[in-house]
């Protein structure tokens, strides 16, 4: 009966102590120095994460009617692209150098055709 305290006792610090080391690392995560930026055309909203002027984390494309289509991203010489998805997540975490701004543009193509592009323009 001892040894079941025991166990139950260092598998509570155990726990206790991966706790606090995993709100340790959310702490940190989010304590960086990114700033988010968002427009919206007619057809799709951009959104980019980004930290100082030349360095981008993320792009999240999405489309304002929740229908599907293909969307890309593009910023620099970083080209990516989702098939069938009204939402998509493009991680770059790359730095481009751009003066004297940076658009980092997403784009929305439904039936082999080019809906839109729209940018978001960095500082």
């Amino acid at each position: 009966m001892t040894t079941a305290r025991r166990t139950r006792g260092r598998v509570a610090t155990a726990v206790s102590a991966l706790t606090a080391v995993g709100g340790l690392l959310l702490v940190t995560a989010a304590s960086a120095s990114a700033e988010v930026k968002s427009t919206c055309g007619t057809y799709i909203c951009v959104a980019t994460a980004y930290q100082g002027r030349d360095y981008v984390q993320d792009v999240t494309v999405t489309t304002r009617d929740g229908l599907p289509g293909t969307l890309r991203a593009f910023v620099g010489d970083y080209r990516g692209s989702k098939a069938n998805v009204p939402r998509a997540r493009f991680t770059v975490n790359r730095e481009i150098r751009a003066y004297p701004r940076l658009a980092v543009c997403g784009g929305l193509d439904r039936g082999g055709r080019v809906i839109e592009n729209h940018c978001v323009m960095i500082p």
